[in-house]
């Protein structure tokens, strides 16, 4: 399994190198379904950033390994009454898209005197099964919640369609680096594009992200 990981990661790796312009993009690998062992395995190897989905899953996760280099990224829907436990455990919250949700956390980050690393949620191809902002309401929603000071605002996430990633379509692509360029500039906190997953990190490296979230091509499938 070692020799497994090893031979994607060193992929993924080489892919990151070639589009790096200034420092390589983050990877972030999702372990949502993965025991706390192949996190293990993956420690071992130098890779420190993990996302979850699932908070109490995550937590029992959190808790097993025990381990503070670890940056643990929330990456699932937020709901309110779990927003206590996601700032006690994590250190980035990748999905934050209402002013509820971003003044609860800020709220409880306040309490652990804590800062809290954010990503907004941006839903660029507008799917209704997806949360997320407007990519027109990004300016106005950022300019909202930058009165919260627990909260650093770090950049702005999206997932694009499945679709516009097999077609290899990058106008979603390009609309969201432009929107993070013009936010970098307004915004000295934001440094960050989260954006590729397993199915279209590649394209998503060529058009400008530098932080990919990536599970079920290190990990193989989920079995339901």
């Amino acid at each position: 399994m070692k020799k497994d990981y090893l031979n994607i990661l060193s992929q993924i790796d080489a892919e990151i190198n070639k589009s790096s312009v200034n420092k390589p993009a983050n990877l972030i690998i999702v372990s949502k379904s993965q025991p706390a062992q192949s996190i293990r395995t993956l420690l071992k190897l130098g890779y420190n950033k993990y996302g979850e989905n699932y908070i109490d899953e995550a937590i029992s996760k959190i808790q097993e390994i025990n381990e503070d280099d670890i940056e643990w990224h929330f990456i699932g829907n937020i709901q309110s009454n779990k927003i206590k436990k996601i700032a006690k455990y994590f250190s980035w919250v990748q999905t934050v898209s209402t002013e509820k949700h971003a003044k609860l956390l800020n709220d409880e980050c306040k309490k652990l005197d804590k800062m809290m690393n954010i990503c907004i949620q941006v839903n660029i191809d507008n799917e209704e099964s997806k949360s997320g902002i407007n990519i027109n309401e990004t300016e106005a929603f950022l300019k909202m919640i930058s009165i919260h000071k627990f909260l650093s605002i770090r950049g702005i996430m999206s997932i694009p369609s499945k679709l516009n990633a097999l077609k290899e379509n990058e106008n979603s692509y390009n609309i969201l680096k432009s929107e993070y360029d013009k936010l970098s500039k307004q915004y000295k906190s934001i440094d960050t594009l989260s954006l590729g997953m397993s199915n279209d990190f590649k394209l998503a490296l060529n058009r400008g992200s530098n932080m990919i979230r990536i599970g079920s091509l290190i990990f193989g499938e989920r079995r339901s």
